[in-house]
């Protein structure tokens, strides 16, 4: 028993052996969940009835298979911290990301049967199976960068969203007390002007709401320029981080395979 959950182990966990059993199982969870994404879209279309018996099926498949991952997840993770006990070994993993994330990809299709829910619940339930897109991390090596990154760089980022989030405010308020005389029902209060500040500080500019006064209308340049500026602070906090992980990740390459002979010293 104990070789099979090695064997198991080794073929499922996210930094697998590289073999050809592995590859094809990252292969099918990769294509399945691509499938599923592609029909939770189809769902939003009046299918024939036919097509729409189809994509249930499709659901029903994806969740049996997804379940055996899950438990076969949960069944072997107690190997990733031998040195807990089994069940507190499991219980830790059961609460990490992405064993939530593999959580949420079949809890939709178990609630229905569990406890009754009405159709707008049940609908709600059925865009949670978008989430299952978040699965593909564990397969592809793009997401599990960009996870890094966000993570390596969290101090950097928190610091420029709070900069960003602290001159929306001071700009919303300031731009109603500018405008508000002049468009009572536009800047009715900061909270509507704070729309006004997303939509200036992030360059979008979707021209629902603006100045019309002199002053109102200097400022608010002053704040797109700005905007500018602190929207290029985050973008190139995350340009450095995706330098220094694949810088990173070559130098992990480069320790793990033989330079001569091209085998994995990992195995």
């Amino acid at each position: 028993m104990n070789k099979l959950k090695t064997y198991i182990f080794e073929k499922i966990r996210d930094d697998n052996d590289g073999s050809l059993i592995s590859k094809i199982f990252d292969s099918l969870l990769v294509a399945l969940i691509i499938v599923n994404i592609v029909t939770v879209i189809a769902d939003t279309f009046n299918v024939p009835a036919p097509v729409g018996e189809f994509f249930y099926l499709i659901e029903v498949v994806s969740v049996v298979i997804f379940s055996i991952e899950y438990i076969l997840r949960v069944w072997t993770s107690d190997l990733i911290r031998p040195k807990l006990a089994p069940w507190k070994a499991r219980l830790r993993y059961v609460f990490s990301f992405m064993a939530l994330i593999d959580l949420i990809a079949i809890l939709p299709f178990y609630i229905p049967f569990l406890i009754p829910v009405d159709l707008r619940v049940l609908r709600a339930l059925r865009i949670i199976r978008l989430l299952r897109i978040f699965k593909i991390s564990r397969y592809t090596t793009a997401l599990s960068t960009i996870g890094a990154v966000f993570v390596l760089k969290r101090a950097q980022l928190m610091s420029s969203v709070f900069v960003v989030a602290l001159l929306m405010i001071i700009s919303s308020v300031i731009m109603y007390n500018v405008e508000n005389s002049a468009q009572p029902d536009t800047f009715s209060n900061a909270f509507s002007a704070m729309w006004w500040a997303v939509a200036t500080l992030t360059t979008v500019g979707y021209g629902d709401i603006y100045p019309i006064t002199v002053a109102g209308k200097i400022i608010s340049a002053i704040i797109a320029l700005l905007g500018i500026g602190l929207v290029a602070v985050p973008t190139g906090i995350i340009s450095a981080g995706f330098i220094e992980q694949m810088d990173e990740n070559k130098q992990h390459d480069e320790k793990c395979f033989c330079p001569y002979c091209g085998h994995n010293l990992e195995n």
